[in-house]
């Protein structure tokens, strides 16, 4: 019997036939996907004949590298090419529609240089996903670069006044500079973004949104429509500072000195750095808002490089100690009474949770677990956890006395709405933290607990603001924690109606009172930065932080005490480390003045080359980053 053998295919690849280039400007330079850190540069494509119409600057392409097809954008048409040899076709074109201009590309390369990294890193963030439904139902539009003219645009900072929201505070600026040609708004968060919108929408002023909160396709084509004819209002997230918006005329930051306006990925970007470098290279109005200044732009106003734009307020502040451990300090029950007598109260709280430590009531012993972490309550009568192996402990007693009785420290907010509502009984409790933030709360009297961030809006404004525990805001151990405490303090204070009071939990000796009460905080800000000119630090000096593994930090150390000493990276730079930060990964910071900025990124450029060519990871880094 014979037996039937498999029937196989034999397949053949047919190589594609070789198409006659352009007859006008037959080539192009692109930069290349490669996903290889150190193949970085632009490289030359043929442009086929068939393409021509549709090869322009910022124009999505696919072609040919290291034997793959991959992903490239165009950003110039050459008459010859740079190298010599055979050069390879462009395979296909992806998308019709620009998605980048000359300028913002050119912008894109000055802003990888400044952060030393790679161009389709800041492509990836500058550049919404395709949608291809939206590229199929828009008609192309050939989007040419337009130079401002030469006349001097503004650069200011506009202080937030209280009593008004500094969202409607924002929207009438973008109504009076909308008059002279398009805004591109750049708000930290969400919820910001929403706040502008319906502020801007109140004003009858038309505008569209460019964040990940709505869908992909409306981003997509928010981002096109930007790009074409025309005077536009966008609102955006951090992305969003990259946008090559038509008849640009004004960029305005919205909250500046919020940490989220810094981009969480490497290389660690920041909007203001980036809003300035546009303002020189465009001729653009530059507008900062928020109610204190960061120090970086406070250097700018001290220098009068940047116009500091206020008006004088009076505010009624109460400061109040607590001496005795209490949340609540015995004077102040009056004020919060008088207060809820005319409207909700707001209690701001440094934390969320429960108990966020616990001591021994006898001998005020920090209570551990066995394994070395401390032990926190999550709930009313609940038994005390660990934080670290989440071990709980039923029948807790102190390891030291062997009593049992418990007493709660770092309160949070859930453990403070308890003890807030037993002290003013018969008033409705809202708490906003974490998942149940609140956006916004009526005008009848009630206590409002909300964390940083959290905090809802009141039509007419609070009564009266209570900020609780205030000296745990100054407290936090990175070089931001003084200044995130101001504008913190100054945004939520600004909340009041006009007849209400500020209460701060915090001794009246400290300087965060007067400066609340005159709403100006330039005697605290002064301070800080004579501080920072005597070590130096930041602002007065560049930094930076290198991130990798534990393993392979001395040998860099070591490499850079040599290059040093060699006088390939400048004697002025100082750094510090190698400091285990956890999961195997080690970091060291750097310092170094202003004026030796492009010899220190030179070398860390060429040292991340020399690390891709020899296929070692290459190193986290980030320029100026928001924390050290």
């Amino acid at each position: 019997m014979v037996s039937t053998r498999p029937f196989h295919l034999k397949a053949e690849v047919i190589p594609r036939p070789v198409e006659r280039l352009a007859e006008l400007l037959p080539y192009a330079r692109a930069w290349v996907d490669s996903g290889i850190s150190h193949l970085d540069a632009s490289y030359d494509y043929g442009v086929p004949e068939s393409f021509s119409d549709l090869i322009a600057p910022g124009v999505r392409i696919q072609v040919p590298f290291n034997g793959r097809e991959v992903e490239a954008i165009v950003l110039e048409r050459l008459e010859k090419p740079s190298v010599s040899g055979g050069i390879s076709a462009i395979s296909r074109v992806i998308s019709a529609h620009p998605i980048a201009t000359v300028e913002s590309l050119a912008l894109i390369e000055s802003i990888a240089q400044h952060w030393v990294t790679n161009p389709w890193q800041l492509l990836r963030s500058a550049i919404p996903p395709r949608v291809a439904s939206v590229d199929r139902n828009i008609f192309p539009e050939t989007s040419l670069n337009q130079m401002n003219d030469d006349g001097k645009r503004s650069f200011a900072y506009q202080a937030d006044a209280p009593f008004v929201s500094p969202a409607t505070s924002a929207a009438e600026i973008i109504s009076r500079e909308r008059e002279h040609g398009s805004v591109l708004v750049i708000a930290p968060n969400t919820r910001d973004i929403a706040a502008i919108c319906a502020a801007l929408s109140k004003l009858g002023v038309a505008h569209f949104r460019l964040d990940s909160s709505i869908p992909r396709a409306m981003r997509y084509a928010n981002y096109l429509q930007s790009m074409r004819e025309g005077d536009w209002v966008v609102v955006g997230a951090r992305g969003a500072i990259f946008t090559p918006v038509k008849n640009l005329r004004t960029i305005l930051v919205f909250k500046e000195s919020s940490h989220q306006h810094y981009e969480i990925r490497s290389p660690g970007w920041n909007v203001r750095d980036i809003a300035i470098l546009r303002r020189k290279r465009e001729n653009l109005t530059v507008i900062f808002t928020g109610c204190v200044p960061s120090l970086d732009l406070s250097l700018l106003i001290e220098n009068n490089e940047l116009t500091f734009i206020t008006k004088p307020h009076r505010l009624n502040v109460r400061a109040f100690s607590s001496e005795d451990g209490s949340l609540l300090p015995g004077r102040i029950f009056d004020d919060i009474r008088k207060g809820l007598s005319n409207g909700p109260v707001l209690f701001l709280m440094p934390r969320k949770g429960y108990g966020n430590a616990l001591l021994c009531a006898h001998c005020k012993n920090m209570a551990m677990c066995s394994c070395g972490g401390r032990l926190v309550v999550t709930a009313k009568n609940a038994a005390p956890l660990c934080v670290l192996c989440s071990r709980r402990y039923e029948g807790w007693k102190c390891q030291w006395c062997q009593r049992d009785r418990q007493y709660i420290v770092a309160r949070g907010i859930d453990r403070a709405g308890e003890e807030i509502s037993r002290a003013f009984p018969n008033f409705p409790t809202i708490l906003s933290f974490g998942g149940v933030i609140k956006d916004q709360v009526s005008n009848r009297p009630a206590l409002v607990l909300a964390t940083p961030g959290a905090v809802p809006t009141v039509e007419t404004g609070y009564a009266a603001v209570v900020i609780m525990e205030g000296l745990n805001f100054f407290s936090h151990p990175d070089l931001r924690a003084q200044e995130r405490a101001r504008e913190l303090f100054f945004e939520t204070s600004g909340m009041l109606n006009p007849d209400g009071f500020v209460l701060l939990c915090i001794q009246d000796s400290h300087p965060i009172v007067s400066a609340i009460s005159r709403w100006n905080p330039g005697a605290m800000i002064r301070r800080e930065l004579s501080e920072r000119l005597e070590v130096p630090l930041p602002p007065y000096v560049s930094s930076a932080v290198l991130v990798g593994t534990e393993s392979e930090f001395t040998s860099i150390a070591t490499g850079l005490r040599k290059a040093i000493a060699e006088n390939r990276l400048a004697h002025t730079t100082k750094f510090y480390g190698p400091t285990n930060i956890g999961k195997g990964l080690s970091k060291i910071v750097l310092y170094f003045p202003h004026k030796d900025s492009t010899v220190v990124k030179s070398f860390f450029a060429e040292l991340q080359r020399r690390r891709s060519i020899a296929k070692k990871e290459r190193l986290e880094m980030r320029i100026d980053p928001y924390s050290l």
